[in-house]
């Protein structure tokens, strides 16, 4: 690659050299599909025709009757339909699968063999395809044949179990967190397999299960049980004998979060709060004894805290050097100047909603940056350059194809 080359291809994306075909619906999958196309990988998305992607109806507001969420999931995608329960459409897209790098999939185990797309047939034409597929129990064992959402993941991974308050029942995130960790390590694997892939030629198999990529996050939770028979419970906004981090209230009649259960940064803490003895103290002196005296602590930080207006409460803790800030909305965050200066929200023009505002392509990369190219596509839009381009069909063929239903 010469450098002029190797300069366009930064531009548009340091996985630009990648096709990747997106398979599945909803949001593991194409979550995934999105992560890969921020950085420039091209993804043609394969949907059912007439109706698409589901994700195309999904969130709570619908202005225009049109989902919010699409435009961000399906952003820097293509669309292309192909009815894959069709020999045809299992044609077309097993045609198209020959041309790319990566397919990305998120079927309940054993939908892709029953039509006959499984991954030792796919590598007989494109040895070096790296199959990525996402599941709610993977690909084996004795639940992978069940049908498995995002939020029987998290409860099985054990995430569930633990949040929320310990008077209530388990509580969940306001977000799919199981189908989007799921996502972030099938990413994770997709590129460790295109990375040895250069060394080998081979395409691999990515198996991302839910409950997995979950329980991945549970920290100590199985040596706390098999070692100290420890099991962790609800606490509502604190962690267990991590102290102080928790809310607090201010003057203001707001509530900001102070995290200070380091050693040193605690005595920061008592510095500002103008009682320096507290750090010395043999109840809050080291971690651990503050982690045995966790109320009584709050109540004193609380009690400091509350007689302080917010702006000028979090003013004096950034100056001495005590993490602390307020709990945002999503009005915070367009008001926010560092959101402003670090570009964490781009905006997009879209067709039906004028300018529209998301997040940025994370993490930031110096030289090859990923970026939000476009909204998500409407269905089928890109029928013709694939279909036309790629596999080289002509326009009487893709109106027959239609005609039938195919695509």
């Amino acid at each position: 690659m010469s450098i002029d080359d190797g300069a366009a291809q930064a531009a548009r994306g340091p996985l630009s050299d990648l096709r990747v075909v997106e398979m599945g619906q909803l949001l593991a999958g194409p979550f995934c599909g999105q992560l890969l196309g921020d950085f420039g990988a091209e993804v043609i998305k394969l949907e059912s025709p007439g109706a698409g992607d589901p994700m195309r109806q999904w969130g709570r507001e619908k202005p225009h009757g049109k989902s919010l969420w699409w435009p961000v999931v399906a952003r820097n995608k293509k669309s292309v339909t192909c009815n894959l329960r069709t020999e045809e459409g299992q044609d077309l897209a097993r045609r198209i699968i020959a041309e790319a790098d990566i397919v990305v999939e998120n079927f309940r185990p054993g939908t892709l063999e029953r039509w006959g797309l499984d991954f030792e047939s796919l590598r007989e034409a494109n040895p070096g395809l790296v199959l990525v597929r996402v599941s709610g129990f993977g690909q084996t064992g004795p639940y992978s044949p069940r049908a498995g959402y995002g939020s029987i993941g998290e409860a099985m991974g054990g995430i569930r179990y633990v949040t929320g308050d310990p008077g209530n029942a388990p509580s969940r995130a306001g977000i799919s967190l199981g189908d989007s960790l799921a996502a972030v390590f099938a990413t994770i694997g997709t590129l460790v397999a295109v990375h040895n892939r250069t060394r080998t030629g081979r395409g691999q198999v990515v198996d991302s299960a839910i409950y997995e990529a979950v329980l991945a996050m549970m920290e100590s939770l199985l040596p706390e049980w098999a070692v100290a028979g420890y099991q962790r419970e609800r606490t509502g906004s604190v962690l267990p004998n991590v102290s102080p981090s928790n809310v607090y209230p201010t003057a203001s009649g707001e509530m900001i979060l102070i995290a200070a259960n380091q050693d040193t940064v605690f005595a920061r803490l008592a510095k500002t709060m103008g009682r320096p003895e507290l750090s010395d103290d043999p109840r809050y002196a080291g971690h651990a004894a503050r982690g045995r005296n966790m109320a009584e602590l709050d109540d004193v930080i609380a009690a400091w805290s509350a007689g302080i207006e917010t702006a000028e409460l979090l003013q004096t803790l950034h100056d001495n050097g005590v993490p602390a800030g307020r709990i945002y909305t999503a009005k915070d965050m367009f008001e926010d100047p560092h959101f402003a200066a670090r570009d964490a929200i781009v905006r997009l023009a879209h067709p039906d909603f004028g300018e529209l505002p998301m997040h940025n392509a994370f993490p930031k990369l110096s030289e090859t940056p990923g970026a939000v190219r476009h909204p998500g596509p409407g269905l089928g839009e890109h029928n013709r350059e694939v279909y036309g381009g790629l596999l080289d069909l002509d326009q009487a063929q893709i109106s027959a194809l239609s005609e039938r239903g195919v695509i």
